[in-house]
């Protein structure tokens, strides 16, 4: 790599001086320790060599890594010892070089390997330091000569083993046992690494690591330990030799991980100035990689967590009943989110009313339901009218302990969501936050529910009043009807139905289709009803009244359109029932002859409200005692099952065997096979009017 470097500068018989300017590569940490090692070469300075080439390693690769410009380094050697200097042109505080944790918000998930660079530093370096410079800043450190030399040794690579007390196997004390340890060593708890490729590497990364910093202390025995802060308490994550004597002296190193991680480094081995730092070192290594875990399962966690809340808001989107959106909230929370859940809704006045509460434990219930029945100041209905009152979060206390939030949707306060806490562990902030969430969620449902069984009973109460509620009773005249609303409830249909007394003693039998669905659709149909009712009331011919009424609904436009059978019934010859029909482009009606038989009679019209004029052609059908004319909307014929339609035919062939049975048979019967004919809710209404000659 290119590097800006002069010859070797001595300004005094033992002084070397070097000064460069590195780019900010990933080989230049490489070229830093090249100029190092000359200078150390050229001044005599070999026994430095280790901490001096770690010590610049870390610098450098520092200053790369977050100043990312160009570096000028500065190497000074003299008889006493050695300085280097690695300077930067990055503008910013100091503590942008400070080796430790960082969590960028670019990247959450993942912590580097890094933290133990300015420790190395303290540790090994006779002084450093930061220095402030007009175009960036420059960090420091000095190596000083030792003036008596112990003899450095690494336990590891003499191949003996030391005891817990600072000597070797066999009885004589070593001095690497005493001093602080080498560059050597330090390295040695580098070279663990987690497999990269393992589903798991914690478990065998931490037991690998835990061997080398116990072997290289002389510890006859040594444990990790982890609490992640799940309820599953603390965990043995490695072990080495046998289990840690309590009473001895131990030598335990707390693992600087964040909560809700907690976890210490215990080895038998006594606490020296050789093993605390490498104990230190180990842990330290140790805690970046569990740093890594926490992140990584936070991670998974919270896209459990979304994938929790995509499901609950579809559970509670398909729900539109109010009832059952309540008992379904309980369900969702226990126990992935609590051991037990209330849900409670307030009235109008602002009295809570348990609506739906579970527990984990189904033998606890009936005690959750009297604790929640309490009152009092300090009962758990009083936290609940809080939460509620104040519209936050409340904390709940006593045997229930948990927290309550207020139900609000669009502003309003429909209630509150009671949690109880888990059996091992409190919340945490993230499943606080998905409760919350939760109850966000319920209260929407909860509202829309209220607002859709709103409209379903305006509506029902809508269709009601377009029906007669009952059918008159006439001697010798059968009357039977059955009405099914569309499978949406919450909207009216244009179908209706009605049997009219006539001036004149007869009977008018009544059904229609409106087009279209809804309120308009309804406030047609109510036209139609009442304007039929009050042309015919004053004796108008059938034929006049459906003019009338087909000029009412041009002249009000609005592009609706309905269609009519009207059939005046009265008596006959003998036994007989004489009906005139007249059809305004409705479908044709099924006579059903009492000996058997069925077919389709009347002529097909105009329907209303299309044209200026119509045609509704008169048919005049005699009915025998035990014949029926079978009266119907296009929702019967229309009934679909996939691309099959039920049809004319089907009907007539459905209505053939009914023959000799009452009306109200009749009409139930053929509701039945309509329904019966699609496991589909009805797209359109179902209207079927049965007219029946009753004589004896």
């Amino acid at each position: 790599m290119a590097a800006e470097a002069g010859p070797a500068a001595t300004t005094g018989p033992d002084e070397h001086v070097r000064r460069v300017r590195l780019p900010a590569d990933r080989r230049t940490p490489a070229t830093a320790r090249a100029v190092v090692r000359s200078v150390l070469a050229e001044a005599d300075l070999e026994e430095l060599l280790n901490e001096a080439l770690l010590l610049t390693t870390e610098l450098s690769t520092n200053a790369v890594e977050h100043a990312r410009t160009e570096l000028d380094m500065e190497v000074v050697a003299d008889r006493f010892g050695l300085s280097v200097m690695v300077s930067d042109y990055a503008a910013g505080p100091v503590d942008e070089l400070t080796v430790g944790v960082r969590n960028d918000s670019a990247d959450i998930t993942e912590v580097a390997e890094r933290g133990r660079g300015l420790l190395l530093v303290d540790h090994f370096a006779s002084c450093w330091g930061t220095t402030y410079l007009p175009s960036g800043k420059g960090v420091w450190f000095r190596l000083d000569r030792p003036t008596t030399t112990p003899p450095r040794r690494d336990a590891l690579a003499e191949g003996r083993r030391l005891s817990p007390c600072g000597s070797t196997a066999d009885g004589t004390d070593d001095p690497a046992r005493t001093t602080a340890p080498s560059a050597a060593s330090m390295s040695e708890l580098m070279q663990a690494r987690p497999d990269p490729y393992a589903d798991d590497p914690l478990p065998d990364f931490a037991t690998d690591l835990l061997t080398r910093v116990a072997e290289m202390v002389g510890a006859t025995g040594g444990v990790l330990r982890l609490d992640r802060g799940d309820g599953q308490g603390t965990q043995v994550l490695a072990r080495y030799g046998r289990q840690p004597r309590t009473d001895s002296e131990l030598l335990r190193v707390p693992l600087a991980v964040q909560r809700p991680y907690s976890g210490e480094l215990e080895l038998d081995a006594v606490p020296s100035a050789y093993a605390r730092p490498l104990a230190a070192l180990a842990a330290e290594r140790l805690s970046l990689h569990l740093e890594n875990d926490r992140l990584r399962r936070a991670d998974v966690r919270r896209q459990a967590w979304l994938t929790f809340l995509a499901e609950a808001s579809e559970l509670l989107a398909q729900s539109l009943d109010v009832e059952l959106t309540m008992a379904l909230v309980p369900q969702l929370v226990v126990p992935r989110l609590g051991q037990w859940c209330a849900v409670h809704t307030a009235d109008e006045w602002g009295q809570l009313k348990l609506a739906a509460a579970s527990h984990a434990d189904e033998s606890v219930l009936p005690q959750l339901h009297q604790v929640l029945r309490e009152t009092g100041p300090d009962s758990v209905q009083a936290r609940l009218r809080e939460a509620s009152r104040l519209g936050s979060q409340v904390p709940l206390s006593g045997p229930m302990e948990g927290f309550a939030v207020p139900l609000v949707a669009r502003g309003q306060r429909l209630g509150t969501l009671a949690v109880g806490r888990h059996q091992r562990h409190r919340h945490d902030p993230d499943e606080v936050a998905v409760l919350e969430d939760v109850a966000r969620r319920a209260a929407l449902a909860i509202e829309n529910a209220r607002i859709h069984a709103e409209r379903r009973r305006v509506a029902q109460t809508l269709q009601q009043s377009l029906l007669p509620p009952v059918l008159p009773l006439i001697d010798g005249i059968g009357f039977a009807a059955e009405y099914v609303p569309t499978g949406y409830d919450a909207e009216v249909g244009g179908d209706f139905y009605d049997v009219v007394p006539l001036p004149d003693g007869r009977w008018l039998v009544v059904i229609g289709d409106v087009s279209g669905k809804g309120v308009q659709a309804a406030a047609v149909t109510g036209l139609v009803r009442d304007v039929i009712r009050v042309l015919v009331g004053d004796g108008k011919p059938l034929p006049e009244a459906l003019a009338r009424l087909n000029e009412t609904l041009v002249e009000r436009g609005g592009g609706r359109y309905c269609t009519l059978a009207l059939a005046a019934v009265g008596p006959g010859e003998g036994s007989q029932l004489e009906v005139s029909l007249h059809l305004a482009g409705h479908d044709r009606p099924v006579l059903l002859r009492a000996a058997g038989g069925a077919s389709f009679v009347g002529t097909g019209g105009t329907a209303l409200g299309l044209l200026d004029t119509i045609a509704s052609p008169a048919a005049v059908i005699p009915l025998d005692p035990g014949d029926a004319l079978i009266f119907y909307t296009d929702g019967v014929t229309e009934r679909r099952r996939g691309r099959e339609l039920f049809g004319p035919q089907r009907l007539r062939d459905a209505a053939a065997p009914l023959a000799g049975f009452s009306a109200e048979v009749v009409a139930a019967r053929l509701r039945a096979n309509t329904i019966n004919f699609s496991a589909e809710p009805p797209r359109d209404d179902i209207a079927v009017l049965v007219l029946r000659n009753d004589a004896v």
